[in-house]
Protein backbone atom coordinates (compact mmCIF):
# COMPACT_ATOMS: atom_id res chain seq x y z
CA UNK A 1 0.00 0.00 0.00
CA UNK A 2 1.64 3.59 -0.79
CA UNK A 3 2.97 5.46 1.78
CA UNK A 4 2.73 3.39 4.40
CA UNK A 5 5.35 3.49 7.22
CA UNK A 6 6.63 0.77 8.81
CA UNK A 7 8.76 1.64 11.39
CA UNK A 8 11.21 3.43 13.57
CA UNK A 9 9.78 7.14 14.06
CA UNK A 10 13.43 8.76 14.44
CA UNK A 11 13.31 8.11 10.89
CA UNK A 12 9.95 9.29 9.65
CA UNK A 13 10.27 12.13 6.88
CA UNK A 14 14.54 12.42 7.51
CA UNK A 15 16.14 13.07 4.14
CA UNK A 16 18.49 10.36 3.48
CA UNK A 17 20.93 10.83 0.76
CA UNK A 18 22.71 7.09 -0.53
CA UNK A 19 25.38 7.71 -3.38
CA UNK A 20 25.60 4.00 -4.93
CA UNK A 21 21.87 3.96 -3.88
CA UNK A 22 21.12 2.18 -7.00
CA UNK A 23 23.30 -0.58 -6.29
CA UNK A 24 23.62 -3.59 -4.01
CA UNK A 25 24.56 -2.29 -0.60
CA UNK A 26 22.86 1.11 -1.19
CA UNK A 27 19.94 -0.25 -2.67
CA UNK A 28 19.26 -2.66 -0.04
CA UNK A 29 19.65 0.32 2.37
CA UNK A 30 17.40 2.28 0.51
CA UNK A 31 14.26 0.17 0.48
CA UNK A 32 14.96 0.16 4.85
CA UNK A 33 15.21 3.04 4.89
CA UNK A 34 12.09 3.83 2.83
CA UNK A 35 10.25 1.28 4.77
CA UNK A 36 10.56 3.20 8.23
CA UNK A 37 9.20 6.34 6.58
CA UNK A 38 12.20 8.47 5.76
CA UNK A 39 12.82 10.41 2.10
CA UNK A 40 15.35 9.25 -0.26
CA UNK A 41 17.56 10.32 -2.58
CA UNK A 42 19.24 8.13 -4.60
CA UNK A 43 22.41 9.14 -6.46
CA UNK A 44 24.00 7.23 -9.14
CA UNK A 45 25.55 7.05 -12.15
CA UNK A 46 23.31 5.64 -14.37
CA UNK A 47 20.11 7.02 -14.93
CA UNK A 48 18.34 3.81 -15.84
CA UNK A 49 19.11 1.96 -12.70
CA UNK A 50 18.22 5.35 -10.58
CA UNK A 51 14.80 5.66 -11.94
CA UNK A 52 13.97 1.67 -11.15
CA UNK A 53 14.99 1.96 -8.05
CA UNK A 54 13.37 5.44 -7.28
CA UNK A 55 10.04 3.86 -8.63
CA UNK A 56 10.58 0.67 -6.33
CA UNK A 57 10.90 3.50 -3.25
CA UNK A 58 7.73 5.27 -4.10
CA UNK A 59 5.24 1.95 -2.50
CA UNK A 60 6.50 3.22 1.00
CA UNK A 61 8.27 6.72 0.96
CA UNK A 62 6.44 8.51 -2.43
CA UNK A 63 8.41 11.82 -1.95
CA UNK A 64 11.93 10.01 -2.74
CA UNK A 65 13.69 11.32 -5.66
CA UNK A 66 17.05 10.46 -7.59
CA UNK A 67 19.63 12.15 -9.65
CA UNK A 68 22.86 11.46 -11.62
CA UNK A 69 25.95 12.14 -9.97
CA UNK A 70 29.27 11.39 -9.89
CA UNK A 71 30.73 10.74 -6.29
CA UNK A 72 34.16 12.28 -7.67
CA UNK A 73 33.24 15.39 -9.68
CA UNK A 74 33.09 18.50 -6.97
CA UNK A 75 30.96 20.74 -9.19
CA UNK A 76 28.35 18.20 -9.89
CA UNK A 77 28.02 17.21 -5.93
CA UNK A 78 28.04 21.21 -5.27
CA UNK A 79 24.65 21.11 -7.69
CA UNK A 80 22.98 17.91 -6.20
CA UNK A 81 23.16 19.46 -2.95
CA UNK A 82 22.16 22.27 -3.85
CA UNK A 83 18.79 20.15 -5.52
CA UNK A 84 18.39 18.39 -2.87
CA UNK A 85 18.34 21.96 -0.58
CA UNK A 86 15.93 23.60 -2.84
CA UNK A 87 13.64 20.24 -3.53
CA UNK A 88 13.76 18.94 0.55
CA UNK A 89 14.86 21.72 2.28
CA UNK A 90 17.79 19.67 4.14
CA UNK A 91 20.07 16.65 4.75
CA UNK A 92 19.70 14.40 7.58
CA UNK A 93 21.81 11.20 6.71
CA UNK A 94 24.26 10.85 4.38
CA UNK A 95 25.48 6.95 3.55
CA UNK A 96 28.81 7.08 1.19
CA UNK A 97 27.64 3.46 -0.35
CA UNK A 98 29.63 4.06 -3.81
CA UNK A 99 32.46 1.91 -3.68
CA UNK A 100 33.60 -1.60 -4.16
CA UNK A 101 36.72 -3.01 -6.40
CA UNK A 102 37.79 -2.50 -9.97
CA UNK A 103 38.90 -5.26 -12.02
CA UNK A 104 42.11 -4.22 -13.03
CA UNK A 105 42.87 -3.45 -9.19
CA UNK A 106 42.40 -6.53 -8.22
CA UNK A 107 44.98 -9.67 -8.67
CA UNK A 108 44.68 -12.32 -10.79
CA UNK A 109 45.51 -16.15 -9.08
CA UNK A 110 48.57 -16.12 -11.19
CA UNK A 111 49.69 -12.75 -11.22
CA UNK A 112 51.69 -10.88 -8.15
CA UNK A 113 51.28 -7.38 -6.93
CA UNK A 114 54.23 -5.96 -9.29
CA UNK A 115 51.55 -7.08 -12.34
CA UNK A 116 48.61 -4.86 -11.12
CA UNK A 117 48.06 -1.90 -13.50
CA UNK A 118 48.92 1.79 -11.59
CA UNK A 119 45.69 3.57 -13.16
CA UNK A 120 43.37 0.68 -12.04
CA UNK A 121 45.16 1.11 -8.58
CA UNK A 122 44.51 4.86 -8.61
CA UNK A 123 40.98 4.35 -9.86
CA UNK A 124 39.81 1.96 -6.61
CA UNK A 125 41.32 4.10 -4.66
CA UNK A 126 39.66 7.66 -5.77
CA UNK A 127 36.28 5.45 -5.73
CA UNK A 128 36.53 4.28 -2.80
CA UNK A 129 37.83 7.02 -0.80
CA UNK A 130 38.08 10.22 -2.54
CA UNK A 131 34.24 8.58 -3.24
CA UNK A 132 33.94 8.97 0.57
CA UNK A 133 35.87 12.50 0.87
CA UNK A 134 34.25 14.47 -1.58
CA UNK A 135 30.20 13.44 -0.66
CA UNK A 136 31.11 13.44 3.23
CA UNK A 137 32.32 17.71 2.63
CA UNK A 138 30.14 18.94 0.52
CA UNK A 139 26.82 17.31 1.85
CA UNK A 140 28.41 17.23 5.44
CA UNK A 141 28.99 20.94 5.37
CA UNK A 142 25.11 21.74 4.97
CA UNK A 143 24.60 19.24 7.47
CA UNK A 144 26.90 21.08 9.71
CA UNK A 145 25.15 24.60 9.28
CA UNK A 146 22.00 23.02 10.12
CA UNK A 147 23.43 21.74 13.21
CA UNK A 148 22.67 17.73 13.22
CA UNK A 149 22.96 15.17 10.84
CA UNK A 150 24.74 11.86 10.48
CA UNK A 151 27.39 10.72 8.68
CA UNK A 152 27.59 6.47 7.29
CA UNK A 153 30.83 5.58 5.75
CA UNK A 154 31.48 2.07 4.37
CA UNK A 155 34.89 -0.15 5.51
CA UNK A 156 35.83 -3.12 4.67
CA UNK A 157 37.52 -6.09 6.74
CA UNK A 158 40.39 -5.32 3.99
CA UNK A 159 41.21 -2.93 6.89
CA UNK A 160 41.74 -5.38 10.10
CA UNK A 161 44.49 -7.09 8.43
CA UNK A 162 45.77 -8.16 5.07
CA UNK A 163 43.30 -9.90 2.80
CA UNK A 164 45.21 -10.79 -0.18
CA UNK A 165 44.40 -9.95 -4.08
CA UNK A 166 42.81 -6.39 -3.57
CA UNK A 167 45.42 -4.15 -2.04
CA UNK A 168 44.18 -0.74 -3.92
CA UNK A 169 40.90 -1.15 -2.36
CA UNK A 170 42.36 -2.19 1.23
CA UNK A 171 44.23 0.90 1.13
CA UNK A 172 41.59 3.19 0.25
CA UNK A 173 39.19 1.62 2.95
CA UNK A 174 42.08 1.88 5.62
CA UNK A 175 41.87 5.71 4.91
CA UNK A 176 37.78 5.52 4.94
CA UNK A 177 38.84 4.29 8.67
CA UNK A 178 41.01 7.27 9.31
CA UNK A 179 38.52 9.99 8.28
CA UNK A 180 35.68 9.08 9.80
CA UNK A 181 37.54 8.95 12.98
CA UNK A 182 38.96 12.50 12.27
CA UNK A 183 36.04 14.11 10.66
CA UNK A 184 33.96 12.44 13.47
CA UNK A 185 36.15 14.78 16.04
CA UNK A 186 36.37 17.30 13.57
CA UNK A 187 32.40 17.89 13.02
CA UNK A 188 32.17 16.98 17.02
CA UNK A 189 34.07 20.21 18.48
CA UNK A 190 32.86 22.63 15.49
CA UNK A 191 29.33 21.93 14.80
CA UNK A 192 28.24 19.82 18.07
CA UNK A 193 26.99 16.63 19.13
CA UNK A 194 24.38 16.13 16.54
CA UNK A 195 26.20 15.84 13.76
CA UNK A 196 27.89 12.48 13.86
CA UNK A 197 30.35 10.21 11.56
CA UNK A 198 30.26 6.80 11.99
CA UNK A 199 31.28 3.70 9.98
CA UNK A 200 30.28 0.28 8.97
CA UNK A 201 32.47 -2.96 8.31
CA UNK A 202 31.23 -5.60 6.33
CA UNK A 203 32.17 -8.75 6.69
CA UNK A 204 31.79 -11.03 3.61
CA UNK A 205 28.71 -10.64 1.77
CA UNK A 206 28.27 -12.31 -2.07
CA UNK A 207 27.36 -9.34 -4.46
CA UNK A 208 27.67 -8.44 -8.58
CA UNK A 209 31.18 -7.65 -7.50
CA UNK A 210 32.67 -10.68 -5.90
CA UNK A 211 30.85 -13.11 -7.17
CA UNK A 212 33.28 -14.53 -9.21
CA UNK A 213 35.89 -14.76 -6.63
CA UNK A 214 33.63 -16.54 -3.65
CA UNK A 215 31.72 -18.92 -6.02
CA UNK A 216 32.77 -21.24 -9.01
CA UNK A 217 30.49 -21.09 -11.64
CA UNK A 218 28.47 -24.27 -10.10
CA UNK A 219 27.66 -22.18 -7.14
CA UNK A 220 30.21 -24.00 -5.10
CA UNK A 221 32.35 -22.37 -2.91
CA UNK A 222 35.83 -21.53 -4.55
CA UNK A 223 39.16 -21.79 -2.01
CA UNK A 224 39.40 -18.69 -0.93
CA UNK A 225 35.72 -18.29 -0.06
CA UNK A 226 36.44 -21.45 1.93
CA UNK A 227 38.98 -19.41 3.96
CA UNK A 228 36.64 -17.45 4.28
CA UNK A 229 34.04 -19.54 5.96
CA UNK A 230 36.88 -21.24 8.11
CA UNK A 231 37.53 -18.16 9.63
CA UNK A 232 33.89 -16.89 9.83
CA UNK A 233 32.68 -18.21 13.81
CA UNK A 234 29.63 -18.22 12.48
CA UNK A 235 30.24 -20.67 9.70
CA UNK A 236 28.54 -18.43 6.57
CA UNK A 237 28.49 -15.03 4.54
CA UNK A 238 26.32 -12.42 5.33
CA UNK A 239 22.92 -11.51 4.03
CA UNK A 240 23.04 -8.21 2.38
CA UNK A 241 19.97 -6.81 4.83
CA UNK A 242 21.56 -7.79 7.75
CA UNK A 243 23.54 -4.62 7.51
CA UNK A 244 20.36 -2.70 7.88
CA UNK A 245 19.56 -3.05 11.20
CA UNK A 246 23.28 -1.43 12.42
CA UNK A 247 22.86 1.23 9.69
CA UNK A 248 19.37 2.74 10.86
CA UNK A 249 21.03 2.12 14.79
CA UNK A 250 24.23 4.49 14.23
CA UNK A 251 21.66 7.51 12.63
CA UNK A 252 19.09 6.90 14.89
CA UNK A 253 18.73 8.78 18.82
CA UNK A 254 19.79 5.83 19.96
CA UNK A 255 23.15 6.18 19.06
CA UNK A 256 22.97 10.00 20.18
CA UNK A 257 26.60 9.62 21.78
CA UNK A 258 28.12 7.20 19.03
CA UNK A 259 30.88 9.28 17.14
CA UNK A 260 34.35 8.36 15.22
CA UNK A 261 33.40 4.53 14.98
CA UNK A 262 33.92 1.55 12.42
CA UNK A 263 31.24 -1.32 13.67
CA UNK A 264 32.48 -4.80 12.23
CA UNK A 265 29.23 -6.88 10.94
CA UNK A 266 31.12 -9.99 9.83
CA UNK A 267 29.94 -12.58 11.73
CA UNK A 268 32.72 -12.72 14.09
CA UNK A 269 35.56 -12.83 11.27
CA UNK A 270 37.58 -9.83 12.77
CA UNK A 271 37.56 -11.58 16.47
CA UNK A 272 38.96 -15.00 15.21
CA UNK A 273 42.06 -15.82 15.24
CA UNK A 274 41.66 -19.18 12.97
CA UNK A 275 42.73 -21.35 16.29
Amino acid sequence: MKGIRMGNSDLKDKVVVITGGAGTLGGALALHFAKQGAVLVILNRDQQKIDQKVASLHEYSPKSIGRVCDVLSQSALEETNKYILDKLGRIDVLINAAGGNIPGATQLPEQNVFDLDIPAIDGAIDLNLRGTLYPSLIFGKSMAKNGSGSIINISSMATYSSITRVMGYSIAKTGVNSFTQWMACELAQKYGDKVRVNAIAPGFFIGEQNKDLLLNPDGSLTPRSEKVINKTPMGRFGKIEELNGAVEFLCSNAASFITGVVLPIDGGFSAFSGV
